[in-house]
């Protein structure tokens, strides 16, 4: 949709009764075409109060600062997306977006240990998704959850990190994290260890495709998973583990949790699905 298509629906349409947009850009489009400007966003959270959910597709947002999106924001998702250094930058100012609770960074090429950083600003953020954001490394995952301790629900998919530092990194920082979802690359028994005895772990999903040569055994995963008193879901994806002897044992093993084994669901390349 054009800006120009996006102001007339602002002005027409858009009030207070809407609560969750979904908007793509023209980030593939080449440098003539049309880009979301700061006026827009801002005009978008004074025409619609009650705004808690915007998802930007495929746009360029490095003149967009994040000052001018809507305050009332409880949940932003930029997927492959265009983001400018400075972004997110813990020096801004400390009373921006004050509601968000989740937030999803899906492709994101130019984002890095700085913005994660700077998402400690956030102080009622509970929810924080790592899509492809090959830039962060293991330490600035470690030095940001050191002040992300209040995340509750984490999930680390297609990185660059190691399955097993970013565990070291929950077990030693997120003891109240609810929700566990990572990529199993370099995933080992030693891995599983660090997540023993989390307390309030209520779900724990394993995401494939299977490439690491020390991916812990179905019978390991079910003692591990044994001495979280809180685990009620286990989830499996994409490790081919379906329909065999493995899904069987994990079954067995924790007959108090809802355990799913699946192939990893396929991607659609459409922003809008």
């Amino acid at each position: 949709m054009r800006p120009k298509v996006m102001w007339h629906l602002l002005r027409r349409y858009m009030a207070s009764r809407l609560y969750s947009l979904r908007m793509g850009g023209y980030l593939f489009s080449g440098s003539q075409a049309p880009q979301l400007s700061p006026a827009l966003m801002r005009a978008l959270g004074q025409k619609c109060p009650n705004l808690k959910r915007l998802c930007l597709h495929v746009a360029d947002l490095s003149m967009v600062p994040i000052t001018s999106l809507p305050s009332t924001l409880r949940t932003l998702e930029l997927h492959s997306c265009e983001i400018s250094m400075i972004w997110l930058q813990k020096e801004q100012d400390p009373t921006v977006l004050p509601l968000l609770e989740c937030i999803v960074l899906d492709r994101v090429p130019a984002f890095r240990d700085e913005h994660l950083q700077g998402l400690t600003r956030f102080r009622a953020l509970r929810s924080l998704v790592l899509g492809g954001t090959y830039r962060v490394t293991e330490t600035g995952l470690d030095a940001s959850l050191q002040e992300l301790s209040y995340l509750q629900r984490l999930e680390v998919l297609g990185c660059t990190l190691s399955a097993d530092s970013t565990l070291l990194a929950i077990s030693r920082h997120l003891r109240d994290v609810r929700k566990i979802r990572l990529t199993v690359g370099g995933l080992s028994a030693q891995g599983l260890v660090f997540l023993e005895g989390m307390p309030v772990l209520e779900s724990l999903c394993f995401q494939g495709p299977l490439i690491t040569p020390d991916m812990p055994t179905p019978t390991q995963i079910v003692s591990s998973c044994l001495t979280m008193p809180k685990l009620r879901v286990l989830e499996v994806q994409g490790l081919g583990w379906e329909g065999q002897e493995a899904e069987k044992i994990l079954c067995k093993g924790l007959p108090h949790c809802i355990v799913i084994v699946r192939a990893c669901p396929k991607e659609s390349m459409d922003w809008w699905m």
